[in-house]
């Protein structure tokens, strides 16, 4: 669909030069659609900073801070808790700026006097840098969340608690953001233990139930991808993006069309979205992943199993992990206490999926379903402020309480 998109905005500009009208009924732009990230952090009056973190295979990492909201002091006071965000699957760290400051939850933690702190993965927008590797070559993209969990994560933790001189942090997950966490903190108990509290939403360990994509035809799709895109990286993030975002779908007979492209990357239900930031959702998504990330998680679609990436020949396998098959990761060994929240209709982290979750994880606190929400829906949803965010911040500060 998004290599067709060019053709789709060409077809735009024909069918609007007919209709000259329409070419002058323009819906007004958001600014931020135009800015990076530390810019919309800016616009909004909240202070930022921006960091280069290096991981110990080499991968540069983008990672930014809201020390504290619009109202508070400058720098940072001691014991002031700190809370870390990240990102899903094609994502990025504008998930959670990207709706307005009273529904966006880097800004909600912020101005109730937490150190906010947003990471990147490795190979999405802010993070395609190497010590050695080029972005162009295929070394570059030979990664999947094996690599995200247990080089990223460990290296943007060790990095936030050597600045903050906080020992312990607050972890939130998003989708492949909690998938990373699970096993991060399962394989690494001397780590899991500088988390004091994990916050999960639309947790995914388990994909026998997800459907999408499609279990019988993945092993077609993988191929399919694998030989068009060249094992390197897919639906990165380009200039073209930015171009739909606030050229084509700022006039208003293209509305219709431009929500349509949206809602079929992003979500299923418009009802739940701020329409009126489509210009910035259409901006600042997607991130762009590995071609290897996504058979990885193919991987785990049609196996029913989370484990490492299979390098599909022994010789590979035990090269890699001294066995002839890939290793599963057991979620059952983290005990770091668990908050989760997951959707009734999200058709990724399937109900049933999450329950078999539920029922197996050590440390469970808290769970909440709800029902009307879709996989996007805890990132971009007009009322998650009110149903998941404002609970993760009363959740926090009972914590510190104790």
């Amino acid at each position: 669909m998004l290599r067709r998109l060019p053709v789709i905005a060409c077809w735009m500009l024909i069918i609007g030069v007919t209709n000259g009208s329409s070419l002058k009924s323009k819906i007004p732009k958001n600014p931020e659609a135009y800015m990076n990230i530390s810019q919309m952090i800016s616009y909004w009056n909240y202070p930022n900073e921006q960091y280069d973190i290096v991981t110990k295979d080499g991968y540069i990492l983008d990672l930014y801070r809201i020390p504290h909201g619009k109202g508070g002091s400058e720098g940072t006071a001691p014991g002031r808790p700190v809370v870390y965000l990240q990102h899903g699957l094609l994502a990025t760290a504008f998930n959670w700026i990207a709706n307005m400051p009273h529904n966006s939850l880097a800004y909600i933690l912020a101005d109730a006097g937490f150190d906010v702190w947003l990471g990147n993965s490795r190979g999405n927008t802010w993070s395609q840098k190497h010590v050695t590797l080029s972005p162009n070559s295929k070394e570059f993209w030979a990664f999947s969340f094996d690599e995200m969990a247990k080089y990223d994560l460990p290296a943007t933790i060790d990095f936030i608690v050597k600045k903050t001189g906080q020992e312990q942090l607050y972890y939130v997950g998003h989708s492949q953001g909690t998938t990373i966490g699970f096993i991060l903190f399962s394989i690494d108990p001397k780590l899991a233990q500088r988390i004091k509290m994990f916050f999960g939403l639309a947790p995914v360990v388990f994909l026998k139930g997800s459907k999408n994509p499609p279990t019988k035809i993945y092993p077609f799709l993988e191929a399919v991808v694998k030989a068009v895109l060249c094992e390197k990286r897919i639906l990165p993030h380009t200039k073209f993006n930015r171009f739909l975002g606030t050229k084509i779908c700022s006039l208003q007979i293209f509305r219709w069309l431009c929500e349509k492209i949206f809602l079929d990357f992003i979500s299923d239900d418009y009802r739940n979205l701020n329409m009126s930031r489509l210009d910035v959702f259409l901006s600042n998504l997607p991130g762009g992943t590995s071609i290897q990330n996504i058979v990885h998680w193919g991987q785990i679609v049609t196996s029913g199993h989370l484990q490492a990436f299979d390098w599909k020949k022994p010789a590979l396998n035990m090269a890699h992990y001294n066995q002839v098959t890939p290793p599963l990761y057991n979620v059952t060994l983290m005990r770091t206490p668990t908050a989760l929240w997951s959707g009734g209709t999200d058709v990724v982290a399937d109900p049933t999926d999450v329950d078999s979750l539920l029922s197996i994880l050590p440390n469970l606190v808290y769970h909440k379903r709800i029902p009307h929400y879709t996989h996007l829906d805890f990132c971009f949803g007009v009322d998650s402020h009110l149903l998941i965010f404002y609970e993760i911040l009363d959740m926090i500060k009972k914590n510190m309480e104790t």
